[in-house]
């Protein structure tokens, strides 16, 4: 995989929409769901509207990179779920 240089904004707004998705999910979020979801889609509009998807580094590659990092920076705060049986 080829290492790209992520602007920092982009990294930040990309992990944080790991974090709210996650803490939807977990139902942890400090804030209701309405504004969960509202934080998700103002953070993927900026992430999908970002000045670096428009150069030449802005590659499907790249954007799969850039999740696999952000996702790798978001703490998992799920803890294992057993299976009733």
């Amino acid at each position: 995989m080829r290492p790209y240089d992520f602007p920092p904004d982009l990294l930040r707004d990309q992990t944080a929409w790991y974090s709210t998705y996650r803490q939807l999910a977990d139902g942890f979020s400090a804030a209701s769901p309405t504004e969960g979801r509202r934080r998700l889609l103002e953070l993927s509009a900026r992430i999908a509207d970002h000045p670096f998807w428009r150069g030449s580094a802005g590659t499907p590659a790249a954007r799969m990179e850039l999740k696999e990092l952000a996702q790798r920076n978001v703490p998992s705060a799920t803890p294992a779920v057993r299976r009733a049986g």
